[in-house]
C-alpha cells in the first residue's frame, strides 16, 4: 500500500470525531469498508487550520561598526577583543514564526524565541486579515508567549484546548503552521512518543514527539488531534540540515492552558511550588529500595513550612505519582506540579518504607519571604558595583536555583565593575565569606568590610560550589 493510501486508512478513525469530542474511553478501530477508506483529513483541516495564524516579529538589532583592520591578529592583541569605533548601527530583523488562537476574545500562544526582543508583532490570518498585537506576557521557561489581538467586534477563529494526557503514542495528529514562510501548511503523522526531554528547548524536559512534518516558520504553530482540539504547540525539531527528519517536539497542551491562564490573569507566569528537592531513583537506588526497576522522584529535602511539609512529606520519600499520574523521573515530577492549578489541592503517591502512601496537599506559589530587597552594594570589595538580593524560595524558583532558599544572591554584576570584571554572575549564591555565612545583603556587606584585605569566598554556581580567593 502506498503512504498516502496507509494516511487515507487510518484517517478512518477521524470519521466519528468530525462532529464533534469522542467520548473518553471510545474504542478505536480500523476502518470497515473502501468507502472509510478513501476518507480525508480535510473537513478537519477546515474547522482547524483558520484557527492558526503567522506571527511577524520585528525587531531592532544594534551592531557596533568594526575596523578591516580588525582581523589582523596583532591589531586584536593591540586594542583588545572587544574593540569598536563610532556609533552603533541600527538594523531592522523580521522573523516568521506561528501561533494559535485559543480563545474567541483574541487571545494567541506562540513561542517565546518567536517574538523575543521584537519591537513589533503581528498577527496574520490564513484569510489575510491582519491585526497588531500586544505581548500579554512571556515565560522563557517553557518557552511560550501570550498575545492579544483587538478583533474589533469581529468573529475569530479559535481552537479549544484537550486535555494532553488524553493522547497515546501511536494516535494520528496534524501539524499546522508556516514552514519557511512558504504559507499556511498542514502536515499528518503520529505521536511517535510522549514525555520526551529534549534539553535546551525549555526547562521543562516532557515533550509530545511526532513525526508529522515540521521545519523552521512551523514554530508556535498547532498540534491538532482527531477531534479537532490544540494537545499541543510545535517548538522544535531534531536535525542535522535545518530540515525536518520526522522527530519534532511539541510542548503538551496541559502546559499550554496553564500558562495562558496565569498570564491572562497575572501578566506572568506563577507557578505551583512543590517545597522539596529531589532526585531521580537510579537503577542502584531502586535495588536499595526492593524496587524491581527505576521509577519516581526520590526527595532529598523538605523546604520547613513549605505545603508538602504540612502534608507530612519526608526526606527519603520516593514521589510516585501526582493526582494519580505516574512520575517516572524528576522530570515528570516537575512538569506535573507545574501544571497543577493554584488554590486548588493535590495529591501525592509516595513510597514509604515499602509501603505507598498518599499526601494532600495545598497547591500554592513559593514565597518571597524574605522580600527580595535588591542592593547596589560599593567599596573596597570584590562585589563592589554588583546588585544582591536577598534570597526567598520565590526567586530561587525565578533564577532556576538548585541548593538553599536562604541567602544572598547576585542579581547582577554589570561590565566594568569590579564585580562584573571577576567574573561573576546573576544567580551566583554567596555561601560564605572567610567562612562565615551571610543572612542577608546587609549581614553580606558587614563581612566584606570586616574581611581587611582578603577574601576568601565560596559560591553556588549551577549547582557546584566554587572557591575563590582575592586580595592580599
Amino acid at each position: 500500500m502506498t503512504r498516502i493510501g496507509r494516511v487515507f486508512l487510518l484517517a478512518a478513525v477521524l470519521a466519528p470525531a468530525l462532529g464533534g469530542a469522542a467520548p473518553a474511553g471510545e474504542d478505536k478501530r480500523l476502518p470497515s469498508g473502501r468507502a472509510e477508506m478513501q476518507l480525508s483529513f480535510a473537513p478537519l483541516v477546515k474547522r482547524a487550520a483558520p484557527a492558526v495564524v503567522n506571527i511577524y516579529a520585528k525587531r531592532v538589532v544594534k551592531s557596533a561598526p568594526v575596523s578591516p583592520f580588525f582581523n589582523d591578529p596583532f591589531f586584536r592583541r593591540f586594542f583588545g577583543e572587544d574593540f569598536s569605533f563610532g556609533r552603533p548601527r541600527e538594523r531592522v530583523q523580521n522573523s516568521l514564526g506561528s501561533g494559535v488562537v485559543v480563545r474567541g476574545d483574541g487571545l494567541v500562544v506562540t513561542n517565546h524565541h518567536v517574538i523575543k526582543d521584537a519591537s513589533e508583532i503581528t498577527v496574520v490570518f490564513a484569510d489575510r486579515r491582519e491585526f497588531d498585537a500586544r505581548l500579554v506576557g512571556s515565560d522563557e521557561r517553557t518557552d511560550l508567549a501570550v498575545l492579544r489581538i483587538d478583533p474589533a467586534g469581529q468573529a475569530l477563529p479559535f481552537l479549544r484546548i484537550r486535555d494532553s494526557d488524553d493522547l497515546e503514542v501511536g494516535d494520528l495528529v496534524l501539524a499546522i503552521g508556516n514552514p519557511f514562510g512558504v504559507g499556511q501548511t498542514v502536515t499528518s503523522g503520529i505521536v511517535s512518543a510522549l514525555a520526551r526531554n529534549a534539553a535546551g528547548i525549555s526547562d521543562f524536559g516532557f515533550f509530545i514527539q511526532t513525526d508529522a512534518a515540521i521545519n523552521p516558520g512551523n514554530s508556535g504553530g498547532a498540534l491538532v488531534s482527531l477531534d479537532g482540539r490544540l494537545v499541543g504547540i510545535n517548538t522544535a525539531i531534531y536535525s542535522r540540515g535545518g530540515g525536518s527528519v520526522g522527530i519534532g517536539f511539541a510542548i503538551p497542551s496541559n502546559m499550554v492552558e496553564m500558562v495562558v491562564d496565569s498570564v491572562d490573569r497575572t501578566g506572568r507566569v506563577v507557578r505551583p511550588w512543590l517545597g522539596a528537592r529531589t532526585q531521580d531513583v537510579t537503577a542502584a537506588i531502586a535495588a536499595s529500595l526492593g524496587r524491581a526497576r527505576p521509577e519516581g522522584a526520590i526527595v532529598r529535602r523538605v523546604y520547613p513550612g513549605g505545603p508538602t511539609d504540612r502534608a507530612g512529606l519526608r526526606v527519603g520519600d520516593v514521589i510516585l505519582a501526582v493526582d494519580g499520574r505516574r512520575i517516572d523521573d524528576r522530570a515528570g515530577l516537575a512538569f506535573r506540579i507545574a501544571t497543577l492549578r493554584l488554590g486548588t489541592t493535590a495529591e501525592l503517591t509516595v513510597l514509604r518504607a515499602g509501603e505507598r502512601r498518599r499526601l494532600r496537599f495545598d497547591v500554592a506559589q513559593a514565597p518571597e519571604i524574605p522580600p527580595r530587597n535588591v542592593t547596589g552594594i560599593e567599596g573596597r570589595h570584590p562585589f563592589s558595583g554588583a546588585a544582591m538580593a536577598d534570597l526567598s524560595p520565590a526567586l530561587a524558583e525565578e533564577l532556576r536555583i538548585e541548593g538553599p532558599e536562604r541567602g544572598v544572591v547576585v542579581m547582577e554584576a554589570p561590565r566594568g565593575t569590579t564585580a562584573g570584571r571577576l567574573g561573576f554572575r546573576r544567580g551566583d549564591v554567596v555561601l560564605k565569606v572567610n567562612g562565615r555565612e551571610p543572612r542577608s545583603v546587609a549581614g553580606l556587606e558587614r563581612l566584606l568590610h570586616d574581611s581587611g584585605d582578603r577574601w576568601r569566598i565560596s559560591l553556588l554556581r549551577d549547582g557546584k560550589t566554587l572557591s575563590f580567593v582575592f586580595g592580599a
